[in-house]
């Protein structure tokens, strides 16, 4: 054979060993521990829920699922952490309906192009938002909360998890339905969020069940209502919103397993498979029912349709109330 054919020949051949060596690998994933990304500081919603997820995981995947927080900029640094990660199964991202859905309707410009830096694998749960005052507050009730903020215009603040979040908008979302005038502190996640309020540094906060709900019970935060628009079995003696006073208001957050682009398919189904798996124990299933949290999985398309059309929701309230990152 002469050097001109076999060139050719041994690159091909150079070729299709690389992509079998890439097929297997995927298929034998995983072969080491895997970073599980929070976006967020820990101690909110979307950190416990990873954390309760990572465990389970771990013991199905006969490999350690280690959790990472790498808070700031509304949940933008840590998302950027993945969407420039190899795309090896290794590195997962777990998002929110902050940085997945709102973060792409609020923010100009982003690190990373929302509509093509993750493969999403599944939704992990829903998260009812819970409306909460430091209990230093004098009103017990909605209507009565609404009254004392009318009789202190700009003397009254609520906390967030982070300008442009769930927490956010909701809070905005109540303040136009109840015609109040409200300051908005950011913080860099919502556990710093809830911890000021229970301090006693800000007055309001909205945040989601799942983080909120042992510091009510404790009695260390009191719920005037929750967002959705049912009544949450953490809390079931908390009326919704609607209930409450304040007609037609419904809005939940959620937690979902992103991958970088390009992860292979193989990898993205056994992923969605084994959360699946995970959120169906009974086990995992009270602990987020008890935390205020509704489990719900599904297929990887079926999270990139709720992600595209929570954009499209969330887009059109960013507009209508004129909101705008501070």
């Amino acid at each position: 054979m002469t050097p001109r054919f076999a060139l050719p020949l041994l690159a091909a051949a150079l070729t299709l060993a690389a992509a079998g060596a890439a097929t297997a690998q995927s298929t034998a994933w995983p072969t080491r521990a895997v970073t599980l990304v929070v976006p967020f500081p820990p101690g909110g919603g979307t950190d416990t829920g990873a954390r309760i997820v990572a465990e389970q995981l771990s013991r199905r995947l006969g490999q350690p699922v280690v959790v990472e927080n790498k808070g700031g900029a509304a949940g933008q640094i840590g998302a950027d952490l993945v969407a420039k990660a190899k795309p090896d199964g290794y590195t997962l991202l777990m998002g929110n309906v902050g940085t997945q859905a709102i973060n792409p309707a609020l923010y100009k410009k982003l690190p990373y192009d929302a509509d093509k830096a993750f493969q999403p694998i599944t939704l992990v749960a829903e998260l009812p938002m819970a409306m909460m005052v430091n209990p230093g507050v004098p009103a017990k009730t909605v209507k009565e909360f609404i009254a004392y903020a009318k009789s202190k215009p700009g003397q009254l603040s609520y906390s967030s998890s982070g300008a442009g979040g769930g927490p956010h908008l909701a809070a905005e979302m109540f303040k136009d339905s109840a015609g109040t005038f409200i300051i908005h502190v950011p913080y860099r996640g919502g556990g710093p969020a809830v911890s000021d309020l229970i301090a006693g540094h800000v007055q309001l906060s909205f945040m989601t069940v799942f983080e909120a709900s042992g510091h009510i019970k404790a009695g260390k935060l009191r719920a005037l209502a929750v967002t959705s628009d049912k009544r949450v079995p953490a809390l079931p003696d908390v009326p919704t919103l609607a209930e409450a006073g304040v007609p037609g208001f419904n809005s939940v957050s959620w937690i979902g397993l992103l991958a970088p682009a390009g992860t292979p398919a193989d990898v993205a189904d056994k992923l969605a498979a084994e959360v699946r798996a995970v959120m169906a124990q009974d086990e995992v299933k009270k602990k987020f029912s008890e935390l205020g949290a509704v489990p719900a999985t599904g297929t990887p398309a079926a999270f990139a349709k709720l992600i595209g059309e929570d954009r499209k929701r969330y887009a059109q309230i960013i507009q209508d109330r004129k909101i705008t990152v501070e």
